[in-house]
């Protein structure tokens, strides 16, 4: 089952709201949070990608974000074809297995899309369901060097 999640954006004539699986939440929680803002550097974990051609990127994001929002936000090279609806394995990732035993089981769902997917390896995962918590601070996510896109190839879905 799908959740789909709402965000809103207050513009001064009017309410857009719009609806995504896999989109930001800072909006969301920006306006309807009693939280003074989800931003703060203690809610933030910094982690590294290493990217196709092999040169690492170094992000800091919300806890709470997955794995693919975030590299979308930081222009990384991760499709998510599929917009984080575990229906395809275009964000599957390698975890470092230090980091990859903190992370909750994979789903049955998760486990069928990563039999899918390019050069599996014990250590794979789904980016869109690599949930980013305090834990995960330091972690290195490797992209596989290609990936198979059973929608349309290179598809990256836009921002919402």
């Amino acid at each position: 089952m799908n959740i789909i999640k709402l965000k809103s954006i207050f513009t001064p004539s009017s309410l857009v709201t719009s609806y995504s699986r896999c989109g930001d939440k800072s909006l969301f929680v920006r306006y309807f949070s009693s939280k003074a803002s989800n931003t703060d550097k203690k809610d933030l974990v910094t982690f590294n990608y290493i990217n196709k051609d092999g040169s690492k990127s170094t992000v800091s994001a919300p806890v709470g974000e997955n794995v693919l929002e975030v590299a979308h936000d930081n222009d990384i090279d991760l499709e998510g074809a599929c917009e984080c609806s575990v229906a395809c394995s275009t964000c599957h990732v390698y975890v470092e297995p230090k980091y990859y035993n903190m992370l909750p089981e994979p789903t049955d769902e998760e486990n069928d899309m990563l039999d899918l997917a390019f050069d599996l390896k014990e250590n794979s995962r789904l980016g869109c369901q690599i949930v980013l918590t305090k834990e995960l601070e330091g972690m290195t996510v490797t992209l596989p060097s290609a990936s198979r896109n059973m929608f349309v190839d290179g598809y990256k879905p836009p921002k919402h």
